[in-house]
């Protein structure tokens, strides 16, 4: 016995020592833009079965936020944007490598409210902001949310925006906005459509799309940092936005990628 003990004993610290010593998962750091919150899920879970031994950890919130945290370097590798022109300033100020940057898609909005609502967006359209029920109407902030600008944009320009802006209500993104008018905070609300077509929203209300040319392009892009930790991650993510599967995901959600 005791010999057999002494035999073993090499063996157990051996194997305790390759656990020890095993390789932890790589982690993948995105900020992301909040409307992709969805489809990124998605794209999350195909890119992790292709690529295995991969930990990818999301971060959502206002692209004009995320900018000004990764001007201070936050600890991202990847920044997926809802207004190109943030990419593009983290590339000029020297943050951000150029040859990575790239565009994904281009996002549309939408008026979103519950399904029991009285007001009647399909008839009325943009003109349902202006329902009685209508007390209050939430769009992302347009200071800091590219989707809050397209809707401040598209009031300007359909006429409507001095009669909206006493009832308007702000979040802090496109996602918190949804939230708003989910919750009842908010009885309507301006959206990015890949949140509308999200299944628990599809399941929980109506949405009429806003005329496409009612506010500049959303042309959403992303670009890989200078100081990212896991680039080769990166990289592959990128690819995988781009590839065939990764753009099927993006369309099943509302969003436009070579003008499709």
């Amino acid at each position: 016995m005791n010999r057999l003990r002494i035999l073993c004993l090499p063996l157990l610290a051996f194997c305790f020592g390759l656990t020890l010593w095993a390789e932890p998962p790589r982690t993948l750091a995105i900020a992301a833009a909040a409307d992709l919150q969805f489809a990124l899920g998605e794209m999350k879970g195909a890119f992790l079965k292709a690529n295995p031994g991969i930990e990818v950890a999301v971060t959502y919130g206002s692209s004009g936020n995320v900018y000004a945290q990764l001007l201070n370097k936050a600890p991202f590798d990847l920044f997926l944007s809802a207004d190109l022109s943030y990419p593009k300033k983290l590339v000029e100020a020297g943050a951000a490598d150029g040859t990575t940057e790239f565009l994904y898609s281009r996002g549309h909005l939408v008026l979103w409210v519950p399904k029991a609502s009285p007001i009647p967006i399909e008839q009325l359209g943009m003109k349902a902001l202006l329902h009685p029920a209508a007390r209050k109407v939430a769009i992302a902030n347009p200071r800091h949310a590219p989707y809050g600008r397209a809707a401040e944009a598209a009031l300007t320009k359909l006429g409507l925006l001095e009669a909206v802006t006493p009832r308007l209500v702000f979040g802090e993104n496109v996602g918190q906005t949804a939230q708003f008018v989910q919750t009842g905070a908010a009885d309507i609300g301006i959206l990015a459509l890949s949140l509308a077509k999200a299944p628990v929203m599809a399941a929980s209300g109506r949405f009429w799309e806003v005329p496409q040319d009612a506010h500049p392009p959303l042309d959403q892009g992303g670009v890989i940092l200078n100081h990212a930790r896991n680039r080769a991650d990166a990289l592959a993510f990128r690819a995988f936005m781009r590839s065939p599967e990764g753009v099927e995901i993006l369309r099943h959600y509302g969003f436009v990628v070579d003008g499709r």
